[in-house]
């Protein structure tokens, strides 16, 4: 079987789940066929992202004249077909309300898309994320006649799923994933009743070769690490106000924030204001290799997030067998249990200082506890490879069905 996968930007840094399922499904024997409508333009530091950058297969890249050739060929080729998706395109635009342009270009990358897949044997469509890629593979499905499937993961889908058009899209597809059972309600929410059972649950996943053997703890006061994007919806803002609570009374606890983004100016400038320098460290982004020493070199992950799907940090800390502490948020508590991690409520300064304060007072033989039982959870239910062979089920269950 060969599956087209339709990204919008595609490798980035912060989405090594997709290229870990693609591995997983190619390892099946599974052809993907990989089309990025554009290339990532920063740094990609883990050499396993420039690989996969190699194998894509860029949209605009391939100019003008070829792209409306491709429209040229679909409409002579499949008039009806066309004239339906120009109405998708429509529908889409009158949605969204602005910004017609950008829509008439999804239904342009498509009919590329719908031609290159024709050349290529392509069986099957997949997104990932309800936004443009779903809306490229929607239409090129509907100009080829190939099913498709798209993954959503949020949170910024659940932020507006009507300018998306997620319902036509649900309607639309012939299966749709959710990485969670809180992303699957939220997708129950834009779905009409008759379209519930096509959206399925499909975990993301680690692979557990990348964790043989759980790190020991290491020595000394607490070390704590946050892993991710510097963007609002990850509150590392309120970890560092937290840690600004703890100043005095815990001196020893360090604080390492792995990543980069937006906000980088805004928490250097809050570590300085609140004299913290010694303490916080900023690493910008690192490799794989880097992010599993960071978490081994820790006593627990911290991700105080406000807005999430299924967090894969927080699931390649438990397979490293750290303790973790998070949010009360979407899919979190389906992950972290009390016998793993602490979790508060989203956006309370008090109460993560409060959690840091309870780790750094916690029995070492408590916090190795927990963070076996860690281990055990995500290496039993987030396998890569069991994932992707439950998604590669769901859709090859559609041949049966068509």
């Amino acid at each position: 079987m060969k599956i087209a996968y339709v990204l919008n930007t595609y490798p980035q840094p912060s989405q090594s789940f997709i290229r870990r399922e693609i591995h997983a499904l190619e390892r099946s024997g599974v052809g993907i066929l990989r089309l990025a409508m554009r290339r990532f333009e920063g740094p990609l530091v883990d050499p396993r992202n420039e690989g996969e950058r190699q194998r894509t297969h860029y949209v605009l890249e391939q100019g003008v004249a070829r792209l409306l050739w491709a429209v040229l060929r679909r409409m002579v080729k499949a008039p009806g077909a066309f004239l339906t998706a120009l109405g998708l395109t429509v529908r889409m635009i009158r949605t969204a309300g602005a910004d017609p342009i950008r829509h008439l270009f999804y239904l342009i990358e498509a009919a590329y898309v719908a031609e290159r897949c024709a050349a290529e044997g392509v069986e099957h469509l997949h997104a990932h994320f309800a936004t443009n890629s779903a809306a490229v593979a929607m239409l090129a499905a509907t100009l080829s006649g190939l099913p498709f499937s798209f993954t959503m993961h949020g949170p910024e889908e659940f932020d507006a799923p009507e300018a998306l058009s997620l319902p036509l899209k649900l309607a639309r597809a012939d299966l749709s994933v959710a990485v969670s059972q809180f992303g699957r309600s939220q997708l129950y929410r834009w779905a009409g009743f008759e379209h519930w059972p096509k959206i399925r649950v499909v975990q993301c996943g680690i692979e557990p070769s990348v964790f043989p053997e759980p790190t020991p703890l290491p020595e000394g006061p607490l070390r704590l690490v946050t892993i991710g994007r510097f963007v609002e919806q990850k509150g590392q803002m309120t970890l560092v106000l937290a840690m600004a609570r703890l100043r005095d009374s815990h001196p020893d606890i360090r604080l390492t924030l792995v990543g980069d983004g937006q906000m980088r100016p805004d928490l250097e400038a809050a570590i300085r204001r609140h004299g913290l320098e010694d303490r916080i460290a900023l690493t910008g982004w690192v490799d794989e290799a880097r992010v599993n020493a960071e978490l081994a070199s820790a006593h627990a992950l911290v991700m105080p997030s406000f807005a999430e799907g299924l967090p894969m940090v927080l699931m390649e800390a438990m397979a490293t067998g750290r303790p973790v502490i998070s949010t009360y948020i979407a899919g979190i508590p389906e992950l972290v249990t009390p016998e793993i991690g602490l979790l508060v409520p989203a956006g309370d300064v008090e109460a993560l200082a409060a959690a840091l304060v309870g780790m750094a007072g916690m029995a070492r033989e408590r916090m190795l506890a927990m963070g076996l039982a860690g281990r055990a959870r995500v290496l039993e239910r987030h396998d890569v490879d069991r994932e992707a062979a439950k998604l590669l089920g769901h859709i090859r269950a559609l041949k049966g069905r068509g």
